[in-house]
């Protein structure tokens, strides 16, 4: 199904893990990967947190292969994949419970029926440590459920403010 529509660009069709938190195709879904562009929650300028007016300078953006997030902190970055979700699909996304056992949490919303873009992804460190996420390799899995009838309104219907994201995305009202 991922192949036959275009859902998921580039595609590994197997699950690569020797040396790296996996990553590809799996039993019943498929593990993202995380690329290496961040933007790593700072207090630097003692802004307040407001979904409604996002103040951008709250991150720091960096592209590496390994980024550190503090304790306690969070990172935004995006999938290594592009998704194309077909109208009578829905997923969810979890955290792949090898960052999980480290107190790193791993946080997305459902894509939506015809929903397309590069995944935004919110890494939070629960600990008091700092926590390295490793860029190229697996960060989540994604669960596809199909209904047996296309959805009546998609996200593309609704003009979805996330629709065909490209980079890390910040809140939008």
């Amino acid at each position: 199904m991922a192949l036959e529509h275009g859902m998921i660009e580039p595609f590994e069709d197997r699950q690569v893990r020797e040396g790296v938190v996996s990553y590809g195709l799996s039993s019943y879904g498929y593990d993202i990967r995380v690329a290496d562009e961040f933007k790593v929650f700072t207090n630097i300028n003692s802004t307040v947190i407001d979904p409604k007016q996002f103040d951008p300078r709250s991150f720091v953006d960096l592209q590496t292969e390994v980024c550190i997030v503090p304790p306690n902190s969070f990172a935004l970055a995006r999938t290594i994949e592009y998704f194309r979700i077909p109208r009578d699909v829905l997923t969810v996304c979890l955290g792949k419970s090898t960052y999980a056992r480290c107190g790193i949490i791993v946080n997305v919303t459902p894509f939506e029926p015809e929903w397309e873009g590069f995944v935004t992804l919110e890494i939070s460190n629960t600990t008091p440590l700092p926590a390295r996420i490793y860029a190229n390799e697996g960060i989540a899995q994604v669960l596809f459920f199909q209904s047996d009838e296309p959805c009546e309104v998609s996200y593309a219907d609704k003009k979805g403010k996330y629709l065909k994201q490209t980079g890390v995305t910040l809140p939008r009202l």
